[in-house]
């Protein structure tokens, strides 16, 4: 996003990029790898903060991760272009680069002073992987356009971006997604949800038949609906859902829907009220969505929430769900930590088993957390967090620790605090029963200059992620396994 919402913003020719190869020494070594560094130097203005890397998204196809992310932070709005990286050992290893034709740090470059917010996915049907980006022509909001970048080779070179929507307004927080369904009547589709921040966030769609080459004029919902966020995921049937938080009213947890391939959008339902607990520390975080979608065409949505802690006093990771995207569950909370325990959790980034379904369905989830919630921005410790489910979100593993602690002052400064991302991500390898998850980690700076890279999970000598627990339990502290499904309750509180 960007702005009060810059979440991180910032002829046509296939460039040819150099690419470097990441991992780390020890072929056997577990834990933290190395995804991508910022490489950027730049002091003259506009400049990023070196070296940052914030805010990654991830998209997954057979053994393939691509991973997408904001290098260079700037202040106020956006970094000094957008990187990738590229697996295709399931997270093992990774080679890495940057976008070209974006900004004046990329090669060649391009006419934006700054790019963000990246968002990953995979065109089936014409073997094209995309990753959707905001070109800001001016920093701290005024002009910016959603951009998308293609490659056609496993996302070994990427071409000049190409417009997705530039009106000379100010579009904010992107995402796309793809019909990879061969018997859906829309496959192929490729669909962006984006917000016009000029018109009080206007949620909009705009939709590609041709592997992103082009795309349609922007859509809004049939009830005009405005928002931030949204993640559309596409059931087996074609049908579009797009969870996203609400603006103004209606407020929300919200979702919309397309059934005719985003020719029209429906108006849109409420998930669930929001109800969360300021993060300390002056990180930047809000209760942003993050939404995937299982084989039989359930839709997962999670976000941070804090309905069910003694006086709101920390935030659970909670999940709904739906089977049409119009009607959700009730809302549950996702069993980390014991309620009253003080942690606060929040940034989730939600993956499904794309080829898992009903109470089998795999869930992966990681997500940042402060050990205590009652700190402040000289003692929080900031840490990373995975845990996972084999049955559908019914009871969840152990949860393990990532990485950190991490110090807030080791992360990059924005106008809204410091910050690690409006969002992270969680990917989970078909047929192979792991979960790849990518974040930003930050150790000690040396001097003026960050060490806040890319990071992810490598954990055997011959693939990389994590494996998804045979025999999920729920995580109680040592005590007897508790069913979610009677969680302790404190009322909802008014956001």
């Amino acid at each position: 996003m960007i702005s009060a919402r810059f979440g991180g913003l910032l002829s046509v020719c296939t460039a040819i990029l150099m690419i470097a190869f990441v991992t780390t020494a020890g072929a056997a070594q577990s834990g933290v790898v190395r995804v991508s560094d910022d490489p950027f130097t730049s002091t003259t203005a506009p400049t990023g903060q070196h070296k940052t890397e914030v805010e990654p998204d991830t998209y997954a196809f057979g053994s393939t991760v691509v991973t997408a992310f904001q290098v260079g932070r700037i202040a106020n709005g956006g970094a000094s272009n957008v990187g990738f990286a590229v697996s295709r050992n399931g997270g093992h290893s990774w080679s890495h680069g940057f976008l070209p034709a974006t900004t004046d740090a990329a090669t060649p470059p391009g006419p934006f002073v700054g790019g963000s917010d990246a968002s990953v996915a995979f065109d089936f049907r014409h073997h094209t992987w995309l990753i959707s980006w905001l070109g800001l022509h001016e920093l701290g909001g005024g002009i910016v356009d959603v951009m998308v970048s293609r490659s056609t080779d496993d996302g070994r070179t990427w071409g000049a971006p190409v417009s997705v929507a530039a009106t000379g307004t100010f579009f904010d927080k992107n995402w796309t997604a793809c019909d990879n369904t061969p018997a859906s009547p829309f496959f192929g589709h490729c669909y962006t949800e984006f917000d016009n921040a000029g018109l009080r966030d206007l949620e909009q769609m705009s939709t590609s038949t041709d592997g992103g080459i082009t795309w349609s004029l922007p859509a809004t919902t049939a009830d005009g609906v405005h928002g931030l966020g949204g993640q559309p995921v596409v059931q087996p049937n074609g049908r579009v859902v797009v969870p996203f938080e609400g603006i103004t009213r209606p407020g929300g947890i919200r979702s919309f829907t397309s059934d005719d391939g985003g020719l029209t959008w429906n108006a849109s339902t409420l998930i669930a009220t929001i109800s969360t607990h300021e993060v300390a520390g002056d990180i930047r975080t809000s209760p942003l969505p993050s939404a995937e979608v299982s084989k039989d065409g359930t839709v997962y949505v999670v976000w941070q929430d804090n309905r069910f802690e003694p006086d709101g006093a920390a935030n659970d990771i909670v999940l709904s769900t739906s089977t049409e995207g119009t009607t959700w569950s009730p809302v549950k909370r996702i069993p980390i930590d014991p309620v009253g325990s003080g942690v606060d959790h929040f940034i989730p980034g939600l993956g499904v088993g794309g080829d898992s379904a009903g109470p089998r369905t795999q869930l992966a989830l990681t997500y940042y957390f402060y050990p205590s919630a009652d700190c402040t921005a000289a003692t929080c410790q900031l840490e990373v967090g995975f845990t996972s489910s084999r049955d559908a979100g019914r009871h969840w593993a152990t949860p393990r620790t990532l990485a950190g602690p991490m110090q807030l002052d080791w992360l990059a400064a924005t106008t809204q605090g410091v910050m690690v991302g409006d969002y992270i991500s969680t990917s989970i390898l078909a047929g192979q029963h792991r979960a790849v998850p990518v974040f930003a980690e930050a150790t000690p700076p040396t001097g003026s200059v960050f060490d806040q890279p890319m990071a992810g999970v490598r954990e055997t000598v011959t693939g990389g992620g994590i494996p998804m627990v045979d025999d999920p339990v729920l995580f109680t502290g040592g005590s007897a396994p508790i069913d979610p499904d009677t969680a302790p309750a404190a009322g909802p509180t008014a956001f």
